[in-house]
């Protein structure tokens, strides 16, 4: 595209957002103002969905279009680094393989005792984000990490063995339409959106630190 066109097109996006700035906030409640419609029927819908955790039923119900929009950002970011740096990796591709690192034995044992313990937490806190702070977020987030446990006890070939990328891709993919489904539906599903959110998650941040870890890692020589 070119630079008259792209300038085109910026201007037309920042108008269709401005307009929809404007009619979101003229019809705002006052500052400081007694009638707050919104916090009056955020604390009802949730009771009414049986959601103990309010804050994961505005996110995951009430909020489920913003929340959505936050998790296909995040899709976007992973999918575009995986892209970038697979392109500059496949141009400096040889004939390489990576090695196991030398560490301490007691990190090994650490890393892989760690590994089944903080899977679980992850598991634990998506499964019950709708009961107490957490959700698909900070659970996915504790996935993807926990995962990259096995390159800190210094097994790299294994863990690029556990986590073969066209799986965390598709998983990625697979994860984002069940939350556009689940979305669009309104259909109140808070656990299951939470799940979704946490798989998404999980897979982008795997995705990504795979990519990196491919650029940064040094390499050693195939035999």
């Amino acid at each position: 595209m070119s630079p008259r066109g792209r300038l085109i097109l910026f201007l037309l996006g920042g108008a269709g957002v401005a307009v929809l700035f404007v009619l979101g906030t003229v019809d705002l409640p006052g500052f400081g103002g007694a009638w707050h419609p919104y916090g009056e029927r955020t604390l009802p819908n949730a009771i009414r969905r049986h959601t103990p955790n309010v804050v994961s039923s505005i996110n995951f119900d009430q909020r489920a279009f913003d929340t959505l929009g936050e998790e296909l950002i995040l899709m976007a970011s992973a999918l575009a680094a995986v892209v970038v740096l697979r392109d500059v990796r496949e141009e400096t591709a040889g004939s390489h393989a990576y090695g196991p690192a030398e560490v301490f034995d007691a990190l090994r044992i650490t890393g892989y005792l760690l590994l089944p313990v903080t899977l679980v937490a992850g598991v634990y806190i998506v499964a019950h984000g709708y009961l107490s702070p957490g959700g698909g977020f900070q659970g996915g987030i504790v996935l993807g990490s926990a995962i990259h446990l096995i390159y800190l006890a210094g097994d790299y070939p294994a863990l690029a063995r556990v986590r073969p990328i066209p799986m965390f891709e598709s998983g990625e993919a697979v994860a984002a339409g069940a939350f556009v489904l689940l979305a669009l539906a309104a259909a109140g599903q808070v656990t299951a959106m939470s799940a979704a959110v946490g798989l998404e998650v999980g897979c982008a941040v795997v995705l990504v630190l795979a990519k990196f870890f491919e650029q940064a890692l040094p390499v050693r020589t195939s035999e």
